[in-house]
């Protein structure tokens, strides 16, 4: 938490969204201070030579909700050109930011890590099982006592309950996105979670391990189950495979509750059901989508869970109300009380899987019962109130029905009127789950502009989404590890964090609860000093603490449902950009993969014996290339005529680090061995030196890390100073011409080249980064430098051209 921990001593920041943002998307950062301020305007820099780009003038604000005495909106939306920048207003100075079309990308696949980390059962994280005597029936007229097999799903929370009011949710939610923006999620996890492509997109992996364990949790016509275990699993920190939690069962076994339509619960506490609907309906709605999103991969389960979803429903109409989970040692439960919502989304999706007319006229008629969804109208809930918090078939009607469209509006007007006045645009109501309304709001306008073209929201939609990624009052991102190298939760209430000491990557946090709600917990214990305390005494509070299970909890609901909206995002960014193809630590290893073009790469630090005869041979073959020296190197006098040739000659020439520091260790590439402040100055004084040759971020923004190696921490540091991390293509050895022969991984030359035209045959060369150092040590004699013209003329033959980086 660098960030804050430096900021927010001083009572005054500037907040902006850690991630970045898109060239043509709104962008306004926000300022706060618990002093006066009467600066009028507000300055945007280059992050990597400090020159002023853009200035305007602040919108001042009502900052006292927040404890604030001085708050400003920043809107710097017509800054559209991609690079890294940083804001100041005043003396004060944000963190710097990306703006770049792929700051989206990989996003929403990276909120499957923590789907995969709360499954039950086979845990892909823990490489171990938990839960396989699951379970006991309970309150069932005829099968009370009787063992079901029910292992599977995902754990709800931080704490190992299963419900199907949260994982229906949360399975339509993963099939919607995919459904809406298919081409954007990748396929490199195999079905059980662990590393390894299979052929089928890894949320369509997860989202079918959600529909097993509903198949499970309705073995037939009009026998449903809607949970699994209760609040007696609340005993403290625990990993799910040593789960020690008894129910007076047999053995290990848990309870798993019959959805019998009236109040339930085992003891003295009940909930207030008074129907089936609700939990009837979600299956219907989860079967019916991922019959359809299934099909081409398991036709015979597609066909299954298609009878599925028309019996639910019926199920569903049999005996109208709201079924709600179920208490035992608490009075505390999710108190879903609106049902017709469901009803609506399942009779939509329905009508899409059989194209029967029934069903739309079933769809409008309970759309129109509840045309907003209330938390909205009412700018109050009580916990999980009216779930799920968006109504997706208000969406796939809208898109038939301009009434359902209407309905839309009406809903994100009632949230714009409540927030226009706040500095963050957001009046969204601070209960417990709060980030999951915010979730919510944000995919109803993304989805309400993509249907009508209504643009009208497209601030509100920013802001909200910026508080996610850290233009909120506690500066923090809201994503565990999203970005890697920011602000984001490092301590969230998990047994995750408490025993392995990890945080949970990409679960979304609970987020901010209303103060007066917070102060009246039980059990609360904030166990390090509060680094957001100044900007805790507003209306609502967080903590990046262990112990604050009301903010700082992640829920695999809330991150389902961000699925769709992080997708959106990367597919609009998608259309403005070039073909990249990345790593997994999101450098760029190809570029423009279709094309038969090679990227000669060549870097130095203190040698470049080579160089000379690389430039000959680059002029004799007509290639051209891109080099890429440190600042030690450029500010060597003895390299001078070889600077100058390479820029003479029309080569690429870009950064390299001032001092060719190791960045993150060899064995574990997460484990960083500088910080951010470290890392921007020394590649502030490599670029300082490239402007000695007229090399700016305008014509370099390209940047090659020393000894290639990094991790997703110093790409996104990079990517926020205006550079684009490049390495390597994998497979091709030419990296390795620097080894020795007394090094046990020593590369001969002849062997270099083979594994080039071997990569060459395998996959093509198409794109490719081919890295070659243009000086190595004395001891070694076979310079693979010198079988360059030999290389060029071989893959020229073959119909390659050699460019320099675009």
């Amino acid at each position: 938490m660098f960030v804050a921990a430096c900021v927010f001593a001083q009572q005054k920041v500037i907040l902006i969204n850690q991630l970045g943002y898109l060239p043509q998307s709104v962008k306004v950062a926000v300022f706060l201070s618990t002093g006066e301020g009467n600066t009028q305007q507000f300055q945007v820099f280059d992050a990597l030579n400090d020159n002023l780009v853009y200035e305007a003038e602040v919108k001042q604000v009502e900052g006292t909700d927040w404890g604030m005495k001085t708050a400003f909106r920043l809107d710097f939306s017509a800054l559209t050109n991609p690079g890294g920048y940083y804001i100041k207003l005043g003396e004060t100075r944000s963190p710097a930011f990306q703006i770049a079309s792929d700051v989206y990308e990989g996003t929403a696949d990276f909120l499957l890590n923590y789907m995969r980390q709360q499954r039950c059962g086979y845990n892909p994280y823990l490489q171990d099982s938990c839960h396989l005597h699951d379970g006991i029936i309970v309150d069932h007229p005829t099968k009370t006592g009787q063992k079901i097999d029910v292992t599977g799903g995902w754990h709800d929370a931080s704490d190992y309950l299963q419900y199907l009011t949260t994982s229906a949710n949360a399975t339509y939610q993963l099939l919607y996105a995919y459904e809406q923006n298919p081409a954007v999620f990748k396929d490199e996890y195999r079905k059980n979670g662990e590393s390894g492509a299979n052929g089928i997109p890894d949320i369509l992996d997860e989202a079918k391990w959600g529909l097993d364990w509903m198949v499970k949790m309705n073995p037939s016509a009009g026998e449903m189950y809607n949970q699994i275990a209760d609040d007696r699993d609340h005993r403290g920190y625990r990993l799910p495979n040593k789960d020690t939690v008894r129910y007076g069962l047999e053995g290990t076994y848990r309870p798993v509750y019959f959805i019998t339509g009236k109040p339930q619960g085992l003891a003295e506490h009940k909930n207030r059901t008074t129907g089936v609907s609700s939990s009837a309906a979600k299956y219907a709605s989860s079967f019916a989508l991922g019959a359809m999103m299934m099909k081409d991969h398991y036709p015979e389960f597609a066909k299954q869970i298609a009878a599925k979803a028309t019996e639910a429903y019926t199920f569903a109409l049999s005996d109208l109300g709201a079924c709600q989970t179920a208490c035992n040692v608490s009075p505390y439960f999710y108190e879903e009380a609106n049902y017709v919502d469901d009803l609506e989304l399942a009779a939509t999706t329905l009508y899409q899987l059989t194209g029967d007319a029934y069903y739309l006229t079933e769809a409008k008629k309970w759309g129109s019962v509840e045309n907003v969804t209330p938390w909205m109208s009412a700018g109050f809930a009580r916990h999980y109130q009216f779930y799920p918090f968006v109504n997706l078939g208000h969406v796939k009607l809208a898109e038939k029905d301009e009434n359902f469209a209407t309905y839309l509006k009406q809903g994100l007007t009632h949230l714009y009127e409540r927030g226009k006045d706040d500095p963050f645009l957001n009046d969204i109501p601070f209960i417990w789950c709060s980030n999951n309304l915010v979730a919510a709001a944000i995919t109803q306008a993304r989805a309400y502009e993509e249907i009508t073209g209504d643009r009208s929201f497209a601030e509100m939609e920013a802001a909200l989404r910026d508080w996610l990624f850290g233009c909120n009052p506690w500066g923090s991102s809201m994503i565990c590890g999203l970005p890697a190298g920011g602000d984001n939760p490092q301590m969230p209430h998990s047994s995750i964090t408490k025993i392995l000491g990890e945080t949970t990557y990409g679960g979304l946090v609970d987020g901010p609860v209303y103060n007066s709600i917070f102060s009246g917990l039980i059990g609360i214990e904030i166990q390090q000093p509060d680094p957001f305390d100044a900007f805790n005494r507003g209306k609502a509070v967080y903590h990046d603490d262990l112990g604050d299970y009301s903010s700082n909890e992640p829920t695999m609901d809330g991150t389902a449902s961000l699925s769709y909206y992080l997708s959106s995002m990367e597919k609009m960014g998608a259309t403005q950009q070039n073909a990249y193809e990345k790593d997994t630590q999101g450098a760029i290893r190809r570029i423009q993969p279709s094309e038969k073009t090679i990227y000669l790469v060549f870097s130095a630090h203190d040698k470049a014996e080579g160089a000379t005869h690389i430039l000959k041979v680059l002029d004799k073959k007509d290639g051209k290339a891109s080099f890429f020296f440190t600042g030690d190197f450029l500010r060597d006098n003895q390299f001078q005529p070889i600077i100058k040739k390479v820029i003479k000659d029309g080569h690429y020439l870009g950064a390299h680090s001032d001092k060719h520091l190791l960045y993150c260790d060899w064995t574990k590439r997460d484990s960083l061995l500088v910080d951010r402040t470290t890392f921007e100055q020394d590649l502030k004084e490599n670029c300082k030196a490239l402007q000695q040759y007229d090399i700016n971020s305008k014509n370099a923004n390209w940047f090659l890390p020393p000894y290639e190696w990094y991790n997703s921490a110093t790409v996104n540091w990079a990517s926020a100073m205006g550079l684009r991390t490049i390495n390597f293509s994998p497979g091709i050895r030419s990296n390795a011409d620097y080894t020795t022969p007394d090094m046990a991984n020593y590369m001969s030359s002849d062997k270099i080249f083979k594994s080039i035209l071997q990569v060459e045959e395998e996959q093509s060369l198409n794109g490719a980064i081919m890295l070659i150092h243009p000086g190595t040590e004395e001891k070694r004699t076979d310079k693979f430098y010198l079988r360059l013209e030999e290389l060029i003329e071989t893959l020229q033959a073959k119909g390659y051209r050699f460019e320099r980086l675009p």
